[in-house]
C-alpha cells in the first residue's frame, strides 16, 4: 500500500504544478452538434449514425492552433478524446474500421494532436472511454445508456463480453504503445456493475504501467461521477487511479480521504453547457467566472481542466476562444499564484480565496472592499512585503483611525487616503503577492 501511494504521489507531481489543462471532446457527433451523447439520446442505430461517418470531414483541423490557444491561455497540459462511447477512433486503430483514418479526413487526427501540443510545451494526453456503442459485444439491449437498450429488434441478440474486453484492452495497447510519452490517460467512465474487474481493471492497468509507467490517470476505471471509489477509503486498489475527477462542479472543500488527508483532484467543466460541439449552446461562461473558478479549484487544492468542443470541421468555437484568450491575458500577469500552488491551510476571506506556495501567500480580490482590505490572521508583524502580482508595484500595510479596533487584520489599500473606498486594479481578480515574515 505504501508504494502506491509514494508512486502516485511521484505520478502527480508535476499536474500539481500545472494546475490548468484543456480537455477537448471532438468526434463524429460534432457533425449534429448536439451533444457528444446524441447517438444515446437520440437512439440512433448504426446505420442512422453510419452518415455522420461517411461525412466526417475537418478541413479546418489545424491542431497547431489549438495548441496554441491553450498556450497562450496559461494551460500546461491537453487531453483529447482519442475514443469517445459512440466509438468512433481518431486515432488509427488497426482493431476497427470505425476510424478517422476511413474516413474524407484520411489522417491519424490523435497523432498529428499530440505532435502539434508537444512542440509548443504541452503536456498531452488522451481520453479513452470504456464504452462502446458501436462494437456488437458492447452489451446493448438492457443496458443503461446504449443507444439500443429499449430495441425490441435487438432483444436476444448475442453478445460476447470476453472478446469487447479484448478488444478494449487492444485499443488501449495501441494508444500506450504507438504514441510516444502521454503524460495522462483519462478512462470514462464506470457506472453501476460496470466497474472496475468488469473492465479487467487489475490487467488493463498492469498493462498500462508497464508501458506508460508516469502517466497520470483519472478514477474512473473504478469509480462514475456520482461514487467515491477506493481512492477515497485510504486503501485504494491498484487500478483505484492517480487523481479524483469531478465533473461540472468545484468540491465544497476540495478533495479529501476518509482520514481527511488531501487527495490530489481535477475539475472539468465545460465553457457553455456540453461537452462535445452544440450549435444551439451559446450559454457561455464568462472569462471573471472562470478565472475564478481556476482560482478557487486552486485554492482547494485541486486542478481545472477547461472543456472545448470542436466544430465539425475542426475549429474551437468562437465562444471558447475569446474567453481563453481572455483568461490568458489575466494569466500572464498572474500565473504565479496558479501554478505550482495550492491550499493556504487558511480560512476562506469573505472577498476572495488565498493560495500559497513555499513562504508566499496570494491574496485573490474578487469583491472591491469598503475602506481597506482586511488580510485575516495576518496582522501584528506577520507580512515582511507585498506587492500587486500583475505589475510589480510596491504595497503597504496602512493603519487607518478605522482599522485600529481590529487588531488579527493586516489592512491594505489601493490608492490615497487609506480609509476611503478604491476600485480594483483588476476587477475580474486582483492578486496581492504576500512575503512572509
Amino acid at each position: 500500500m505504501t508504494d502506491l501511494l509514494a508512486e502516485r504521489e511521484r505520478r502527480v507531481q508535476w499536474f500539481q504544478e500545472a494546475r490548468f489543462g484543456m480537455f477537448i471532446h471532438w468526434g463524429l457527433y460534432s457533425i449534429p452538434a448536439k451533444m457528444e451523447w446524441v447517438r444515446s439520446v437520440e437512439r440512433m442505430g448504426p446505420e442512422a449514425y453510419r452518415e455522420y461517418f461517411d461525412s466526417f470531414d475537418p478541413a479546418g483541423f489545424e491542431p497547431r492552433e489549438w495548441a496554441r490557444l491553450a498556450k497562450r491561455a496559461g494551460m500546461k497540459y491537453a487531453v483529447l478524446t482519442a475514443k469517445h462511447h459512440d466509438g468512433f477512433c481518431l486515432f488509427d486503430s488497426k482493431l476497427t474500421d470505425f476510424k478517422a483514418t476511413n474516413t474524407r479526413a484520411g489522417r491519424d487526427l490523435v497523432a498529428e494532436y499530440l505532435e502539434a501540443f508537444r512542440a509548443e510545451g504541452i503536456e498531452a494526453g488522451l481520453y479513452f472511454s470504456l464504452i462502446d456503442w458501436e462494437h456488437p459485444d458492447y452489451p446493448h439491449y438492457g443496458d443503461r445508456h446504449h443507444p439500443q437498450r429499449d430495441d425490441e429488434a435487438w432483444k436476444g441478440r448475442e453478445h460476447r463480453w470476453e472478446r469487447y474486453l479484448a478488444y478494449l484492452h487492444g485499443q488501449v495497447r495501441e494508444l500506450c504503445a504507438n504514441y510516444g510519452k502521454l503524460p495522462i490517460l483519462w478512462f470514462d467512465f464506470s457506472y453501476g456493475e460496470m466497474s472496475g474487474e468488469r473492465w479487467g481493471a487489475s490487467e488493463l492497468i498492469r498493462m498500462v504501467r508497464s508501458l506508460q509507467p508516469d502517466a497520470v490517470i483519472d478514477n474512473r476505471l473504478e469509480a462514475s461521477g456520482e461514487s467515491l471509489g477506493s481512492m477515497y477509503s485510504g486503501h485504494p486498489t491498484e487500478y483505484a487511479g492517480d487523481f479524483a475527477s469531478p465533473e461540472q462542479i468545484v468540491p465544497p472543500e476540495g478533495v479529501t480521504d476518509v482520514h481527511g488527508k488531501p487527495l490530489p483532484w481535477e475539475a472539468c467543466v465545460t465553457m457553455n453547457n456540453h461537452w462535445g460541439y452544440s450549435a444551439a449552446d451559446r450559454q457561455w461562461k464568462s472569462p471573471r467566472q472562470l478565472v475564478r473558478k481556476l482560482v478557487e479549484c486552486v485554492a482547494k487544492g485541486g486542478n481545472l481542466i477547461l472543456n472545448v468542443g470542436p466544430d465539425a470541421r475542426g475549429r474551437i468555437p468562437e465562444g471558447s476562444a475569446r474567453a481563453l484568450e481572455a483568461i490568458g491575458r489575466w494569466m500572464s500577469r498572474n500565473s504565479p499564484s496558479i501554478y505550482g500552488c495550492g491550499n493556504a491551510r487558511r480560512p476562506k476571506p469573505e472577498w476572495g480565496y488565498f493560495t500559497a506556495k513555499g513562504g508566499k501567500l496570494y491574496a485573490h480580490v474578487f469583491e472591491t472592499p469598503i475602506g481597506s482590505l482586511c488580510l485575516p490572521g495576518l496582522g501584528g508583524g506577520k507580512i515582511a512585503r507585498m506587492r500587486l502580482l500583475a505589475d510589480g508595484s510596491e504595497l503597504r500595510e496602512n493603519e487607518a483611525w478605522n482599522t485600529k479596533l481590529f487588531k488579527d487584520c493586516a489592512f491594505v489599500n489601493f490608492g490615497e487616503p487609506a480609509e476611503l473606498t478604491h476600485p480594483l486594479p483588476d476587477e475580474d481578480d486582483t492578486v496581492i503577492e504576500i512575503e512572509l515574515a
